[in-house]
């Protein structure tokens, strides 16, 4: 078994160990240079949660979740009534609103009656139930298992008098609208839900 140095020019000669230690440090740098590269191609998105409805605490967390599986540096900015779907007491109560939703098998008269809100809630939870589809708490968890960054706004927080221990462990509490702007500005993707 030979104890040679390698040869870094093929030609036979074996290389110095400091002319062998320059090479891996060239290397090094070269590896890190292309990750760098790489890193700089991630696809971004910012998504606008603005809406607190049963309903439309899915589109934004499904939309997040899934990019983020794919690879993208994903940000959810909840502000307004889209801050519920973060808050761990407001999410288990979201409901379905009945009245002027056109995909509703009856009419506004109806639909306005009391408690047809959370008849309707009832019913697409039993639907989602009876599927497999995941729950909005579950959603929550993948989004942030996957490195989704859901941000709560601060000014919505203080508008509506939450403390910022009322929303699930791993949400982002305290971002203002200048950060929302800069992770916007920088993003492949922006959607207002």
């Amino acid at each position: 078994m030979s104890t040679d140095t390698p040869s870094a020019t093929g030609d036979g000669e074996p290389m110095s160990e400091d002319a062998l230690q320059e090479r891996i440090e060239e290397l090094e740098e070269q590896v890190a240079s292309l990750e760098t590269e790489v890193g700089d191609g991630q696809k971004k998105m910012t998504i606008v949660a603005t809406q607190g409805t049963f309903d439309m605490a899915y589109p934004p967390l499904i939309l997040a979740s899934t990019a983020a599986a794919f690879g993208w540096d994903v940000v959810v900015f909840h502000t307004f009534w889209g801050l519920d779907i973060l808050h761990e007491e407001k999410s288990s109560d979201l409901k379905l609103s009945a009245v002027g939703n056109p995909n509703m098998p009856m009419p506004n008269a109806l639909a306005a009656l009391p408690g047809m809100d959370r008849m309707a809630t009832r019913m697409m939870e039993k639907r989602i139930d009876e599927n497999g589809t995941a729950t909005i708490e579950e959603l929550i968890d993948l989004s942030l298992d996957q490195g989704v960054e859901l941000q709560a706004c601060q000014m919505t927080i203080e508008l509506m008098e939450y403390d910022e221990d009322d929303f699930y462990d791993g949400v982002t509490t305290g971002v203002g609208a200048a950060t929302a702007l800069q992770h916007m500005a920088e993003s492949d993707v922006q959607l207002l839900v």
